[in-house]
C-alpha cells in the first residue's frame, strides 16, 4: 500500500472534521504565535520537515505483514489518529475566554502536536523507513520550539489563568 494513503484519514480529521465542527477554529489552528530568535529557524525546520514527511510517504510503501513492527506501527498510527480526532473536537469548542482546557486538554497542553508525532512515527514504522523516522524526530524537535512560543503568547493573552493551567497540565503527557 502506498504510504501516502496513511495521510488521508489524518487530513480528513485535521481539516475536514475541524471545518465542519467550527469554521473559526480552522483559522485558529493555522495561527502561529509570534516567534523570536531561534524560534523562527525552528518554524522553517518544522515546515520543511512537515513537507518532507508528506513527500516521503508518496515514495514509501506500508508493509502489511503482521510482524511485530506492523503491530507497533499500527498502534502508534491508530493512537495518533484517535488523539488527533479528540483534540480536534476539543479544540473546536474552547471556553468562553478562548482557552482550551476541556477534554484531552485536561491531560496535555499540546495534544495535537502529540498526535502528529504518534501518527507520523506510526507511518515511519509501518513503512520501515529509518529516514522517515529521523525526519519525524526533527519535526518533533522543531515543534517544541514552536510550542514554547505559543506558551509565551498564551501567557501574554490569558495571564494567570494560563500559568495555573501550566501548573496543572503537562506540556505533552
Amino acid at each position: 500500500m502506498n504510504g501516502f494513503l496513511l495521510l488521508i484519514p489524518f487530513l480528513l480529521i485535521r481539516f475536514t472534521m475541524l471545518s465542519h465542527l467550527n469554521k473559526d477554529a480552522v483559522k485558529r489552528a493555522a495561527f502561529f504565535a509570534p516567534m523570536a530568535g531561534n524560534e523562527m529557524a525552528a518554524y522553517w525546520i518544522y515546515q520543511l520537515s512537515n513537507a518532507a514527511i508528506f513527500i516521503s510517504l508518496f515514495f514509501l510503501k506500508a508493509a502489511i505483514d503482521f510482524s511485530w513492527q506492523f503491530w507497533l506501527g499500527a498502534a502508534f498510527y491508530l493512537l495518533g489518529l484517535a488523539v488527533c480526532a479528540a483534540s480536534i473536537v476539543d479544540f473546536s469548542a474552547p471556553s468562553e475566554g478562548g482557552m482550551n482546557q476541556n477534554g484531552v486538554y485536561r491531560f496535555s497542553r499540546n495534544p495535537m502536536y502529540l498526535s502528529y508525532f504518534l501518527l507520523f512515527m506510526g507511518c515511519a514504522i509501518l513503512t520501515h523507513s529509518a529516514v522517515l523516522g529521523g525526519i519525524v524526530i526533527v519535526f518533533q524537535l522543531s515543534s517544541h520550539w514552536i510550542i514554547l512560543s505559543e506558551e509565551r503568547w498564551c501567557i501574554e493573552k490569558f495571564g494567570e489563568a494560563y500559568r495555573q493551567y501550566m501548573k496543572r497540565v503537562r506540556r505533552y503527557i
